[in-house]
């Protein structure tokens, strides 16, 4: 990674050894992707993305304890910031604190609750708790029992030792806590980890068995007690961790649950298991691009719902507006606005008929997005201002303010534009989000541009700079960039304000909408404002992209295990066929020998009666 002596640092710039972690990464090469990121953070300290990676990565290796550090790191600056509130529930919940998982998954919903993944994340969570300890109604909290919690909440409180973060060290290479293991357990206890491990209880056997016969007072012998060590201890932790988040009691009940299950239709589910199944798999196909399948998906649960009744789902009218919403995005995707705009219609006229909260703000949402993608800005305006009195919170807000703001920039009502961009920044400060900061203040530089004005103009896109510059974003700075160079050539020709006509003249020949694509002759204006629509796709496609690797990586460990186990009964047919020669032989040359020896006695007999006579 280094050229020539390592103690002159990268040679490289951090976009290099950001993109080269990132290729590893997608490849399945965890241990030499945290090394291409950690010397990424040397040159950029405490990036909160090249954080959030690196943690994916020790996760990926069953480092929970360096995931959760990663991922806490990079919520130092920013408490809010979505991708570090996920990947800390995240390694909360591989280590089985489900409880803490479960506060972090709820409150990164809070932030973004259009992101499906914290919705995910509350149910595994709550799974896994109600798993754990039962029902609530049959929990007796006592004030007996193990007090190790309060005693590392203590602990946590204290100041730690070493004074901060080591960049220079990748996480993976901190000393590992060994333990003895014990080799002689219980036949039931024995019984228990074969069932939690499942395919992995061979290599357990394997890893054991290679430790008993592994003399420790030998180098080589040290060394291999010590790599195989490390293994059965992640096998172990994996086992507590399976153990809590479904302990076998729980698997037991689940298979006797399954015979008793709801017969219909569903495939043998019971309704709420059903319906929770088909929004994660409808929500999948959305992620994936696959708008058709996601459409059908939708449909077909509707109608099937459609026909539960009250008692057997509670919440259905909830579930019935989530499925239209659903059915609305598929349409939107597919460019059928007019289908789209009926079911997000049907989904608000639920929430409000039947006092449902959130299907009426998801309602309102919607039909304002279909409205500016269709083009029909004021139509949208009048949507998201409904919207405004019932947000929740002030991160929603500035992006309603924002892009009822767009909306006005493309009618042409610029001082609106402006102000609603002004709005947009304000309640982005009050959220301390620095991305929306960014982009409501590129709003006002848009505005002020066409207004006329183009000192401020100039003045705001400088803070926009400063802000792209802050979080680290390249591309943004860039355009950012081009833009003051177009005002600043504005300004020449024609004064800060009085050329406000021909400045607006010039302008308007860049005009797209927002939702259309980039046209590579466009204004660097409008690039800017794309930007996040950019990163949204280009986060969905990463996305696609590891599942796809991760489904191929299962397949081929499936091909493998299938080809293994073809081979093993192979070589077992051959060896039974062997063995049934060898018996067929033997048995033969009994044969064969009991019968030379028949002869010999007849012959002896003849002999002996020949002698008599």
């Amino acid at each position: 990674m280094y050229d020539g002596d390592e103690s002159e640092g990268p040679k490289g710039t951090f976009e290099i050894y950001k993109a080269e972690a990132d290729t590893l990464y997608k490849q399945g090469e965890y241990r030499k992707s945290i090394e291409s990121y950690t010397t990424a953070l040397e040159l950029q300290p405490n990036e909160k993305n090249t954080l959030v990676a690196r943690s994916k990565c020790h996760l990926q290796l069953g480092d929970t304890a360096s995931a959760l550090l990663d991922a806490e790191t990079s919520l130092s600056d920013d408490k809010t910031f979505h991708k570090g509130v996920y990947q800390k529930a995240q390694a909360l919940y591989y280590q089985g604190d489900f409880e803490m998982a479960l506060v972090f998954y709820h409150r990164g919903h809070k932030l973004r609750p259009e992101l499906q993944e914290f919705r995910l994340g509350i149910q595994k969570a709550q799974e896994a708790i109600d798993n754990s300890v039962g029902s609530p109604d049959k929990v007796q909290l006592t004030t007996e029992g193990d007090l190790t919690f309060f005693q590392k909440q203590d602990e946590k409180r204290l100041p730690k030792r070493g004074g901060g973060y080591s960049m220079g060290r990748s996480l993976a290479q901190a000393p590992i806590r060994r333990r003895k293991f014990d080799l002689n357990r219980s036949p039931g206890n024995e019984k228990t980890i074969k069932q939690l491990l499942g395919e992995l209880y061979g290599d357990r056997q394997y890893l054991e068995r290679l430790l008993k016969e592994t003399d420790p007072n030998t180098n080589m012998g040290k060394t291999i007690s010590n790599l195989v060590e490390e293994g059965l201890m992640y096998l172990d932790t994996r086992t507590d961790f399976w153990r809590q988040q479904k302990p076998m009691y729980a698997r037991r009940h689940e298979k006797i649950m399954q015979r008793h299950r709801f017969e219909s239709n569903t495939g043998k589910l019971s309704p709420n298991d059903y319906i929770i199944r088909e929004l994660e798999r409808i929500d999948l196909a959305q992620i994936e691009g696959k708008y058709q399948e996601s459409l059908k998906k939708a449909q077909r649960c509707l109608s099937t719902v459609e026909n539960f009744t009250e008692d057997q789902v509670p919440n259905k009218l909830e579930v019935i507006a989530n499925l239209h919403s659903c059915i609305g995005n598929a349409y939107l995707e597919m460019g059928q606005f007019d289908k789209a705009l009926e079911h997000h219609q049907l989904d608000y006229n639920m929430g409000d008929a039947h006092n449902l909260e959130e299907a009426k703000s998801r309602g309102l949402d919607n039909l304002g997005r279909v409205n500016a993608r269709h083009g029909n800005y004021q139509k949208a305006i009048d949507v998201w201002e409904q919207k405004l009195p019932i947000s929740k919170s002030a991160l929603e807000s500035t992006w309603l303010y924002h892009e009822i703001g767009r909306c006005y920039l493309e009618i042409n009502k610029f001082e609106k534009a402006r102000d609603y961009g002004e709005k947009s920044l304000t309640a982005a400060e009050e959220a301390e989000d620095p991305m929306w900061q960014l982009q409501a203040t590129v709003l006002i530089a848009q505005s002020e541009v066409k207004l006329g004005d183009l000192s401020g103009a100039l003045a705001t896109f400088e803070t926009s700079l400063d802000l792209a510059r802050a979080q680290g974003d390249t591309s943004a700075e860039t355009a950012i960039k081009k833009a003051i160079g177009e005002v600043n050539a504005k300004i020449a020709k024609g004064g800060s304000r009085g050329s406000g006509k021909s400045a607006d003249a010039e302008l308007k020949k860049t005009e797209t909408k927002p939702d259309q694509d980039i046209d590579p002759n466009a204004s660097s204006l409008e690039r800017v404002d794309t930007k996040m629509e950019e990163t949204r796709k280009e986060e969905e496609a990463e996305e696609r992209e590891r599942k796809e690797q991760e489904k191929k990586e299962q397949e081929r460990k499936e091909q493998e295990r299938k080809e293994e186990e073809e081979q093993k009964e192979k070589e077992r047919i051959e060896k039974e066929k062997q063995e049934a020669e060898k018996k067929e032989q033997e048995r033969k040359e009994k044969e064969e020998k009991e019968k030379a020896d028949q002869e010999k006695e007849e012959q002896k007999t003849d002999d002996d009666k020949g002698e008599g006579d």
